[in-house]
Parts: C-alpha cells; structure tokens; sequence
C-alpha cells in the first residue's frame, strides 16, 4: 500500500473519532468534564474584574449557580471551570462555535440575536441612555447634534444610536470603542461629547470613576433592554438545565438575594453602593419568567 494511501485512511480514522458533541453542551461537558464560560472585563455589575483579576457579579453568580445544576444533572462533581474573556463583539461567535457554553454578562435578548444564540429567562431590564461630563450641559439628543458620540461596537446600543441618527438627521460622528471602559475614557478625554449604554452599566462606570460627580446620566430613556444569560442556539437539553436553574432561583428567592447582594449593597473593588432598586419591568420578569426578546413584554 502507497505512503499517500496510508495516510488518508489515518486522517479519516482521526475525523471519524473525533468528538462532534452531536448530542449538545451537555454532551461535551460530560466528555472533557469543562464548562467555559465568557465574562466581561468591566460590566459592573453584571461581570467584571476584581483587584485579583478574577471575574466576579451578578451574572457570574447566576452562571456558577448553573454550573451546580449541569453537575447535578450529569452526576458529576467538581466539572472544570473555564473562564474565557469576551466582548460584545465576541460574545456571539465564541458562544456559537463552542468556545464558550454560557455568555455571564449584559447582554441584550433581542429578535436579531435570537436567530444566532438562545437566551435564558431575563434577570435584568435596562435602558438605553447617554452619560456625559456635567459641564457639557447636554440633556437629550438635539443637545448632540453634529457632535462626536461612542457607544460599545458590537452591542444593541451602537446599533440604535445609529439608526436614530439616521433618522433623526442629526450628523452626529459615531466612535465605536471596543469595551465599556473605553468610551467612558473617549468621552473624559474630551473626544466623544457622550457615551450611549444600558443605564445600569453607565451607573456602574460612573460610580467606580476618579470622579463621579464629574458626571451625569441622561434622563431620557431610549430603548428597553431584556437582560439574560447567553446560551447556545438549538440545545434544548441544555437550555433546560440553564433556565430551569434560573427559573428555582427565582422561586425560591435566589435571585432576590443575588439582586440586593450587587445593586443595594457595597460592591467591590471600591465598595460602592449603586442604590439600584429593581424595577417594576424586573419584577413583572420575575414574576412570570420570559426569554422574550420583544421590549413590549416588558412594560
């Protein structure tokens, strides 16, 4: 038999053998006993690093609540954690190619988004506004015209503040900056007028600043974002474990606690207190749980 013969058969005893996890996350977990999940780096505070670099929040402790459950669910114990960075922009596809199992950020459940990944039932509702320097004296959108704004790439949010933009007719130059953290630094130097967020996150960034003080939120609201955990598309197995998990938490009181524990209470690195009562679009959420993209579910 040829050299060239040989080596086909071997490549394909190699692609026949490898795991294709035809039989969802699940499967996958159970095979290499890892679950990755994707973080963010200063979405406070939802997913974010502390003084160790560890990634710590409200999604993440949702997401380690969810890990107990796959475990129990496989009968098995201590399943490796992978914690694998993402951005907005990397969220989706790292999700839908396997590289990460769950998304523990901020992220958006919207109709667009639902045709790449699946979303557990919502845990957060958030809103669109604008966070400026107070000396800029800027109120609403007419305030913008013709400026120069950022918004996170990737995000429902940069999306929007497009689209008005567009349809507003308001000239406005639109920086997209890679991370949160960014824009809030685009704008303190003075190269972008405003930055365009979910008000939570926006909340966040002020409150953990050199100088909160120095800033202010807008108080038009723009849009309804659905907050929820991230999950693969066309898992329902999976998808099970993940919402039914949340789904108890959210019965049993879980999720209250977790609610006071990152938005009523000191936080780290700087133990600040967002003073963030939960909202009656929360609530309702909690009440009747959804994986609704649709805002109007929501009002």
């Amino acid at each position: 038999m040829k050299k060239s013969t040989i080596a086909l058969f071997t490549t394909v005893a190699v692609v026949a053998s490898a795991p294709t996890w035809a039989d969802g996350r699940l499967d996958k977990i159970k095979s290499t006993g890892e679950i990755s999940l994707g973080h963010r780096d200063s979405s406070i505070p939802f997913s974010y690093l502390d003084d160790n670099q560890k990634p710590i929040g409200y999604s993440m402790d949702i997401c380690h609540e969810i890990v107990q459950a796959v475990e129990k669910k496989l009968g098995m114990k201590d399943i490796k954690v992978k914690l694998v960075p993402v951005t907005s922009s990397t969220r989706i596809p790292l999700l839908a190619n396997g590289t990460v199992d769950l998304n523990c950020g901020s992220s958006t459940n919207t109709k667009e988004r639902q045709a790449q990944v699946a979303f557990a039932p919502t845990t957060f509702v958030t809103a669109t506004r604008f966070v400026s320097k107070k000396s800029s004296d800027l109120k609403n959108l007419n305030d913008l015209k013709g400026k120069t704004v950022v918004s996170t790439a990737g995000t429902s949010n940069i999306r929007w503040v497009t689209d008005a933009n567009d349809k507003e007719k308001l000239g406005m130059n639109i920086i997209p900056a890679k991370d949160h953290a960014e824009a809030l630094l685009t704008v303190n130097s003075g190269r972008a007028a405003a930055f365009f967020m979910d008000d939570i996150l926006l909340a966040g960034l002020v409150a953990t600043s050199h100088d909160p003080a120095a800033w202010v939120i807008s108080k038009d609201a723009y849009t309804i974002e659905p907050y929820a955990i991230m999950e693969p598309k066309g898992d329902p197995d999976f998808k099970k474990v993940v919402d039914d998990t949340i789904i108890g938490m959210m019965k049993d009181g879980q999720l209250d606690a977790l609610y006071k524990k990152w938005f009523e209470s000191p936080v780290p690195p700087k133990n600040v207190n967002l003073n963030w009562p939960m909202s009656d679009q929360l609530k309702k959420a909690i009440a009747t749980p959804t994986d609704s993209p649709d805002p109007e579910v929501y009002r």
